[in-house]
């Protein structure tokens, strides 16, 4: 068999990896690549492969990283079933034409500037039509429940703890009377999170396909981050300010409301106005709301009272018109106002942003992650101004950069889901991480587990042979000048760690000379970071 990574590979965003078996071609994921414009614009590159010859998707979960290239592998081509659980299937019913409607905006300001530019049209990415032809195609796949795609493939989902819906998926292949399991982790939650069960242990695999989001980082403590989120909430009160949360529409903006709801009903923060600013979350609300069959057993507690209801409450309001979105900017009293998408790339949380950056009364929290590139990645790296629909503003809010809510397991619960293995795997593969954070969790594993490891990059394949395996290297053609570019950049960061240790010898010897080198350190570094926020 053969396994090739086309997508989060030494990047977050973008899911997809093909597994070649004889004459099946499975893919698992086709997500959308999001963040800077060079990253974006890999959505618009041609498939690596013949959307017609797939013969099935897995889908690991709804978020459009894992699932928004699939109304363009359809359009395409791809005739075949895409396999996902029923909540992953209700949630992309939403989330599939709401990423169209993106798409066709999108090219259509595109085209208004292009054509008094006189450049040539731009096609979306796919359309409304197809996003809707697309979920014509899904079928529903059981938590547990082996399912049998050919005589050699069978697979089975498992509940990973993410979101609502999100799956674990074993994929069992025989190939000359040998049966090999491959373990495809998806996105991996964080134990003991509100509303949703905790990961599923497995405790046997032969390949690791596994995410390292946060392989080199750990999150706030479940107390700490209660507290804290608590204390930005007051202080900002106190100043007569708004709380504007950039959220992910699914999955996040339900565990901010159950805090909050959690937060107020305790008395810790004040019975303050909550909005939602998201047709896009509101509907995942509802869709949450009618399958509380898969929540964990204290919301399911909860929800016994309706006035403990902690995705819905007296003073929490749901905006569904732009006019409703558009008088927030002007309430006279503090509030919440939680809003897509959790990057700050679209959506109304970009006029929310207009409107209460530049607010030193304000404060803006940031509880996800952060692709390198988007907006909130340079919100929380300090930037000063940003632009903002074409308007540049002054970044005078508290900008708050929460990571223990995220969604995503960190080093020490990523480490702990793989060390369950009875019995130590063949290979993991290291998925869905900036470098930075992969390499060092890749060293942590092989020292601490004794498991081998390979971070893939994008386009590398494995062959696999039982208890062998081997890495063929991306064969995919990278143009030119983004050769030129990387080789500089190398260059420029070789020069920099040279910089940096001269300066590390300077400063013991004579520590008076630090803020002048420093400033000439900052004035070298600023031109490049500006060109690659740009970039």
């Amino acid at each position: 068999m053969r396994l090739t990574f086309l997508g989060a590979a030494r990047m977050v965003t973008g899911s997809s990896y093909l597994l070649e078996v004889g004459q099946d071609k499975i893919l698992i994921d086709c997500g959308m690549f999001q963040g800077s414009k060079a990253i974006s614009n890999l959505n618009r590159r041609p498939f690596a492969y013949d959307p017609s010859s797939i013969t099935s998707v897995l889908l690991s979960h709804a978020h459009i990283d894992h699932s928004g290239l699939l109304p363009k592998l359809c359009k395409e081509g791809f005739k075949g079933p895409i396999y996902a659980t029923q909540v992953t299937a209700e949630l992309c019913k939403i989330m599939l034409p709401d990423s169209a409607h993106i798409q066709e905006f999108d090219a259509e300001i595109a085209n208004r500037k292009g054509l008094r530019a006189g450049k040539a049209p731009v096609e979306p990415i796919y359309t409304l039509d197809d996003a809707y032809a697309c979920l014509m195609q899904f079928k529903t796949a059981s938590y547990t429940a082996e399912m049998v795609l050919s005589p050699n493939i069978t697979v089975r989902f498992q509940d990973a703890g993410h979101i609502l819906g999100s799956s674990v998926i074993d994929v069992y292949v025989t190939e000359q009377g040998q049966t090999t399991k491959l373990l495809f982790s998806g996105d991996l939650g964080q134990p003991d999170q509100p509303i949703i069960q905790d990961p599923t242990y497995v405790d046997e695999a032969d390949y690791i396909i596994t995410e390292s989001t946060y392989g080199n980082r750990k999150h706030q403590h479940y107390d700490d981050k209660e507290e804290r989120f608590a204390q930005v909430i007051n202080d900002t009160v106190k100043r007569g300010g708004n709380i504007i949360i950039p959220s992910f529409a699914v999955g996040r903006t339900q565990t901010v409301l159950y805090y909050i709801h959690k937060l107020r009903m305790a008395g810790i923060i004040p019975d303050i106005k909550v909005v939602i600013d998201s047709p896009l979350a509101i509907s995942a609300t509802d869709i949450f709301m009618h399958n509380t069959q898969d929540f964990d057993n204290e919301t399911k507690q909860l929800l016994l009272n309706e006035a403990e209801n902690p995705l819905n409450w007296p003073k929490l309001t749901f905006t569904k018109t732009a006019d409703e979105s558009k008088a927030l900017n002007h309430l006279e009293e503090p509030a919440v106002i939680i809003s897509a998408s959790g990057m700050a790339d679209a959506g109304r949380i970009l006029h929310h942003l207009k409107h209460n950056l530049w607010r030193p009364e304000s404060s803006i929290i940031f509880v996800g992650y952060q692709a390198e590139g988007s907006l909130g990645r340079r919100l929380i790296e300090g930037a000063k101004r940003v632009k903002i629909m074409g308007e540049e503003i002054s970044v005078r809010a508290q900008v708050y950069n929460l990571e223990g809510f995220s969604a995503h397991a960190d080093q020490d619960q990523l480490l702990d889901w793989l060390g369950h293995f009875k019995i130590k795997p063949m290979g993991v593969f290291l998925v869905h991480g900036e470098f930075d954070m992969s390499a060092p969790f890749a060293q942590l594993i092989e020292s601490t587990l004794g498991y081998p490891t390979y971070i893939p990059r994008y386009g590398d394949a494995v062959t696999i042979n039982g208890k062998e395996w081997s890495v063929i290297e991306s064969d995919i053609i990278v143009e030119p000048a983004v050769k030129e570019l990387f080789a500089y950049l190398q260059q420029v960061e070789i020069d920099f760690q040279v910089y940096r240790k001269r300066l590390e010898q300077i400063a013991v010897t004579d520590p008076s000379k630090i803020p002048e080198l420093l400033d000439r350190f900052v004035k070298l570094y600023a031109p490049i970071k500006k060109t690659l926020n740009d970039l």
